[in-house]
């Protein structure tokens, strides 16, 4: 018995990967680890329900979405734009990582980890988060709830929803356009 191979091409944090032969049943977490050496998104529960593992998914229209790893097969991908936590920190014009994201940044400051096992799926949660409300902004109103319902999947065993959550919050109110003035 063989296993069964299929190609898979994508664009993966501003880099075309593939084809690249994988089989053809493999999780997207197990394909970023095994053949790519991205282990920044963590296999938590294998189940969908951490979020530890999400990635985000670029949409064509310009928005972007989590999408669970753990438990969406790699061809899934088949042509889309991805990014990991590894692509999410500011890059140069080559492409090489030059500094944190303003999430990564205050989730630092906020000192909103413990053991960090979840901070890659918090991380690429707040990312969609922001990616949103650039789009679509929020009354001042309505911040608490709409951070809360962001990342209200995120599961850390530590208990950092706090930090976690203040941390978002500074950001949201601290960048300008993500908030709609007067409301």
């Amino acid at each position: 018995m063989s296993i069964v191979t299929k190609p898979i091409t994508l664009h993966l944090n501003g880099k075309t990967v593939g084809p690249v032969p994988v089989p053809e049943g493999i999780m997207m977490v197990d394909f970023l680890h095994e053949y790519l050496n991205l282990t920044g998104s963590r296999l938590g529960c294998g189940q969908g329900v951490c979020h530890a593992c999400v990635v985000i998914l670029d949409k064509p229209d310009g928005s972007s979405e989590e999408v669970r790893s753990c438990i969406t097969g790699a061809h899934y991908f088949e042509g889309k734009k991805v990014r990991t936590v590894e692509g999410v920190g500011q890059q140069n014009e080559k492409g090489e990582l030059v500094g944190m994201s303003p999430i990564q940044q205050k989730f630092l400051e906020h000192f909103s980890f413990q053991c960090g096992y979840c901070t890659p799926g918090f991380v690429n949660g707040a990312t969609v988060l922001l990616e949103r409300l650039k789009r679509e902004p929020v009354a001042r109103a309505d911040v608490e709830r709409t951070i809360s319902s962001a990342l209200e999947g995120h599961i850390c065993r530590c208990t950092g929803y706090v930090r976690y959550f203040e941390a978002v919050k500074e950001v949201v109110l601290g960048t300008p356009g993500l908030v709609k003035e007067g409301a």
